[in-house]
C-alpha cells in the first residue's frame, strides 16, 4: 500500500508538462548519443549536465532529465552496433556479434526492432524492481556505520576499477589520482589547507562537474582535433522496417530472463551494463545449446544482451539511490549532479525527499514507452544521425561544456581547471588508464575519509574495528574479490572478435 501512495506521489510530479517535456527531451538527445559511436551513456550524461545549470532546472527535473539521457543511450547504442558493426558504447558490444550478422543477411530493420523491444522489456522490467527493492535496501542502509561504509566505498572502488580496465595496476592507479584529487582544499577538522599551493581558489576543493566535464566532454574534442576527424562521418542504408512479430514472439522468454540476469548484475556495485550484457548473452547460448545459431544472426542473440543492458542500467541505480555509491560509470556521474544540487544520496533521500525519488521512478517509466514509441517508428531518423560529420558536433558540445560550468561557477578558473582535467583525460586515455576510478575517486574520496575517521575515533584508532562486524567482513571480502577476480576472468570477458566483410 505504502509502494501504491509513493508512487502516486511519484506520477503526480512525472506527469505535470514540464517534467514529462524533459523525459522526452531527455530521451531523444540520449537516443542520439546513444548512437554515435564512442560516446556511450557516461560521456553523454556529462556532456549535457551543464546544461542543467544553464536551464535553472531544480532537482527532480535535473535528475528526470539526465536518466533519461542515460536510458535513452542505452537504447541507442544498438543501433551502430547493428548497421555499422561499430558499438555505441561497451555495453552494446556483445549485439554486434548476432545484430550485424543479421542487418547483413537483409534484415537490418527485424534486428533494429527486436533490439528496441528488447531494450524495452529490460529498462521497464528493471524501473520495476528499483521501485519494489531500493525502499527495502534503504531500510537496511540504517544498519550501516562508520567502518561498513568504509568498506562499501572500498568496494566500490575495488569492482568499478577492476572492471573498468584491462589492468588492475592501472585501475588503482586511477584510484588513487581521484582520491588524490578529492584531497585538495581545507581539512575539515584541522581547517588545513592540503595540496592547494597557495592558490585561494582551490580553497572549496575541485567541484565535480568542472572534472567529470573536463575528463569527458573536452578529452573527448582533443581526440578528435588528434584524429582530424577522420572516420567521423559514415554514411548507413536501412532497408524498410517492419514489426517482425514471430521473432518478438519466440524471444519473450529470452527478453525476461535476460532481464532477471542484467538487473541483478546492475545492482553490484562496478559490474554495470557490460557484465549485465555478456552474462545475458552467455546465459542464453547456454540454453539454448550449440546448434541454436549465436553469432550468425538469431534474434535470441540480439534480445538477450539488448534486455540485459539496459536492465543493469536501471539496476546500477540501486545502490546509487540508496547507499549513495554508483553502480556504474554513469551512475557515478549522475551521483555527482546530485551532490552539486544538494541531494545526498542515501537511505533518508527516501524520507527526506521522497518526491525526487518517486519522481524520478514514475519517470523513468514514462520514459521507457517514449523510448519503445521513438526507437520503433523513428529509428530511421537516428539512423541518419550517424551521417552527421564530427565536426559539426563537436563545435556544439565544446559550447554547452563552457556556456553551462560557467554558468554554474561564473569562475574563469573552473573554465581553466575543466581545460585541465580535459587534458588529464586524454592522456589517461592514451595511456590505457581508465577515467571512472579518477571521477569515483572525486565523488567519495571525502566520504571515505570521513568514514575511515569516524571509525578510527569511535574505536580510539584500533584498526581492527574496520572488521569487527558481519556486514563489514563480507564486504570486505566481496572487495577483496571484486578486485582480483577479473584477473582470471579476463580471457572470458575479453572482447570478441568483430564480425568483417
Amino acid at each position: 500500500m505504502e509502494i501504491i501512495e509513493n508512487l502516486a506521489l511519484g506520477f503526480s510530479v512525472a506527469l505535470s508538462p514540464y517534467t514529462l517535456m524533459l523525459a522526452i527531451v531527455g530521451c531523444f538527445l540520449g537516443t542520439i548519443i546513444g548512437a554515435l559511436p564512442g560516446l556511450g551513456p557516461s560521456n553523454g550524461v556529462a556532456i549535457l549536465i551543464p546544461l542543467t545549470f544553464t536551464l535553472g532546472l531544480d532537482a527532480t527535473s535535473a535528475l528526470v532529465l539526465m536518466t533519461a539521457v542515460y536510458y535513452g543511450a542505452m537504447y541507442g547504442g544498438r543501433i551502430s552496433s547493428i548497421l555499422l558493426n561499430i558499438p555505441g558504447d561497451e555495453p552494446a558490444l556483445m549485439t554486434t556479434l548476432d545484430g550485424y550478422p543479421m542487418a547483413k543477411s537483409g534484415r537490418a530493420g527485424d534486428a533494429l526492432v527486436i533490439s528496441g523491444v528488447a531494450s524495452f522489456v529490460g529498462a521497464f522490467l528493471s524501473t520495476i524492481g528499483l521501485m519494489l527493492l531500493a525502499p527495502m535496501l534503504a531500510r537496511v542502509a540504517y544498519l550501516f556505520g562508520p567502518a561498513e561504509y568504509f568498506a562499501l566505498y572500498l568496494l566500490a572502488f575495488c569492482t568499478l576499477g577492476g572492471m573498468a580496465s584491462n589492468n588492475q595496476a592501472k585501475a588503482a592507479i586511477a584510484s588513487c589520482i581521484g582520491l588524490g584529487i578529492a584531497m585538495i582544499g581545507v581539512d575539515n577538522n584541522s581547517g588545513m589547507p592540503r595540496l592547494t599551493g597557495g592558490n585561494l581558489h582551490l580553497m572549496d576543493g575541485i567541484d565535480f562537474l568542472v572534472a567529470i566535464v573536463g575528463l569527458f566532454a573536452i578529452a573527448e574534442v582533443f581526440f578528435f582535433i588528434e584524429s582530424h576527424g577522420k572516420g567521423s562521418a559514415i554514411g548507413v542504408k536501412l532497408g524498410k522496417v517492419r514489426i517482425p512479430w514471430p521473432d518478438i514472439l519466440a524471444t519473450k522468454w529470452t527478453m525476461l530472463r535476460a532481464s532477471g540476469v542484467g538487473f541483478i548484475a546492475g545492482i553490484l556495485p562496478g559490474a554495470g551494463a557490460s557484465l549485465g550484457s555478456f552474462l545475458a548473452y552467455m546465459s542464453e547460448k547456454s540454453i539454448a545449446g550449440e546448434n541454436a545459431g549465436f553469432g550468425t544472426g538469431v534474434a535470441k542473440g540480439i534480445a538477450a544482451p539488448e534486455a540485459g543492458n539496459n536492465a543493469a542500467a536501471g539496476g546500477a541505480l540501486v545502490p546509487m539511490l540508496t547507499l549513495g555509491v554508483p553502480g556504474s560509470g554513469t551512475t557515478a556521474v549522475l551521483l555527482a549532479l546530485l551532490m552539486t544540487l544538494n541531494i545526498t544520496p542515501g537511505p533518508t533521500l527516501f524520507t527526506d525527499r521522497p518526491e525526487v525519488v518517486w519522481g524520478l521512478i514514475a519517470s523513468l517509466l514514462i520514459a521507457n514507452i517514449v523510448l519503445l514509441l521513438m526507437n520503433v517508428p523513428m529509428v530511421k531518423i537516428f539512423v541518419r544521425v550517424l551521417q552527421v560529420p564530427a565536426w559539426v558536433l563537436l563545435p556544439g558540445v565544446t559550447m554547452i561544456s563552457f556556456v553551462g560550468i560557467y554558468s554554474l561557477s561564473g569562475s574563469y578558473f573552473d573554465l581553466l581547471l575543466m581545460v585541465a582535467f580535459g587534458v588529464l583525460g586524454y592522456v589517461l586515455r592514451k595511456l590505457d588508464i581508465p577515467t571512472v576510478p579518477v571521477i569515483l575517486g572525486i565523488l567519495l574520496g571525502g566520504n571515505m575519509e570521513d568514514a575511515l575517521r569516524r571509525a578510527m575515533v569511535l574505536s580510539d584508532g584500533d584498526v581492527t574495528f574496520l572488521f569487527s562486524t558481519p556486514i563489514a567482513i563480507v564486504l570486505w571480502l566481496a572487495a577483496i574479490a571484486g578486485f582480483v577476480a577479473p584477473m582470471f576472468l579476463r580471457s572470458v570477458l575479453k572482447k570478441p572478435q568483430r564480425i568483417t566483410d
